[in-house]
């Protein structure tokens, strides 16, 4: 793959009629080294995040063994792409097939259940070919813990509530060679305290059940840097995760994990868009909605963006974009700010798309075509080239 040095000379050089997706693959690898040596746990990447083959490998290359996955197509992906990586199925509906596949030709003993019903799957699935139960499963009950401290909630879909999870944790121990407890704060926690109450709602289950834990995974949430979203540097949701956990009814030799994907795949995608027209402040530009801006369109978020033609001079302003279909809902509110004498036929660069952005396109409309282009300048926002600097003292909870 060639690489550019930047978004604009790739403007430069190949004015392109599809939207690029520009990879940073030594973006991803940082934030990689970053979490496996800060974190004081294992870490799981979450696939669905990202699920490109080639920022699997460039995590893998980096530390991260460990991959949740949600989907048999998932578990077949990085299994083919990574051999010896570690399979998770944290996703806890599963089909029996699938489940089955997982455990008897890729090697999975990891699954998540929120339900006795999910259990008893699970135990079927994984039988030998005379009928014995498995022996090596590792299992996880989800809790259901609150999301108030996120911009996504993840509440509401998945987990036991907690008046139910004394129960499934002791019916799930019988089953199981490792009994594990997970949750999920929401996807992009502005605040560790976020941990703190879900951290607190796994002691009360796990004095209920009063059986062995053998490990803690406190999930995704961990949050990238957006336009209005500045996090709490990572090293504090470390810190507080560490030392609620340390605290807990566990075993002495317990392991704690988490499952960040967002953190680990914001910064390895960008996109370059042309603008196809200007109608005042709304630009129509040739991805959107059904493409890699689901987010901008659906739930608002706002991407930071630069435009990339060098003759542009006016003061910036804010402008919308419609998105390359004919459907009214392909459109993208912002505000995004950009020069005031933008026009057609110019292109802009949108960053931080690499969670939940290059993997949700789509050809509706027989758009989604993109090429993939390497480039080796630094994300437009970045919590892991030490620009950001943040006191402790500053956070909103304190280490103390």
């Amino acid at each position: 793959m060639h690489e550019y040095p930047d978004a604009r000379s790739v403007v430069r050089a190949l004015r392109p009629d599809e939207p690029v997706i520009l990879n940073r693959p030594h973006a991803a690898a940082r934030a990689a080294r970053f979490f496996v040596e800060k974190f004081p746990g294992r870490v799981l990447y979450a696939v669905k995040a990202n699920p490109s083959p080639d920022l699997l490998r460039v995590l893998w290359a980096n530390g991260v063994t460990h991959y949740d996955v949600a989907s048999i197509a998932e578990v077949r992906l990085v299994a083919a792409t990574l051999p010896e990586a570690e399979l998770c199925f944290m996703h806890p509906v599963k089909a029996p097939s699938a489940i089955r596949e997982a455990y008897h030709e890729h090697g999975c003993r990891t699954f998540t259940l929120d339900t006795p019903e999910e259990l008893e799957k699970i135990v079927d699935a994984c039988r030998d070919s005379q009928g014995n139960p498995a022996t090596d499963l590792r299992l996880l009950v989800r809790l259901r813990v609150s999301s108030e401290y996120s911009e996504l909630s993840l509440a509401a879909k998945f987990g036991c509530d907690l008046a139910d999870a004394g129960p499934l944790l002791q019916q799930t121990r019988q089953h199981c060679d490792w009994l594990g407890v997970c949750f999920h704060v929401g996807s992009q926690a502005m605040t560790p305290f976020a941990y703190v109450q879900a951290l607190e709602r796994t002691r009360v289950a796990i004095t209920a059940a009063s059986v062995v834990i053998d490990m803690v995974d406190v999930g995704g949430g961990f949050p990238s840097v957006y336009p209005g979203m500045e996090p709490p540097p990572l090293e504090d949701y470390f810190a507080i995760i560490h030392r609620q956990f340390e605290a807990l009814p566990i075993a002495y030799n317990a392991e704690l994990w988490c499952e960040p994907g967002r953190a680990l795949a914001a910064e390895y995608n960008s996109l370059i868009v042309r603008v196809e027209k200007r109608r005042g402040n709304e630009l129509y530009i040739n991805d959107g909605a059904y493409g890699a801006l689901f987010d901008a369109a659906h739930i608002a978020w706002k991407f930071p963006v630069a435009a990339l033609e060098d003759d542009l001079i006016d003061p910036e302003e804010d402008f919308s974009f419609y998105g390359p279909t004919c459907d009214d809902a392909d459109f993208m509110k912002g505000p995004f700010p950009l020069p005031g004498d933008i026009q057609a036929g110019d292109y802009i660069e949108i960053g931080m798309l690499g969670a939940y952005g290059a993997a949700m396109k789509t050809a509706f409309n027989g758009f989604g075509a993109a090429a993939h282009i390497v480039v080796t300048d630094e994300p437009m926002a970045s919590l892991y080239d030490g620009s950001r600097v943040r006191p402790v003292a500053d956070n909103v909870v304190s280490l103390r």
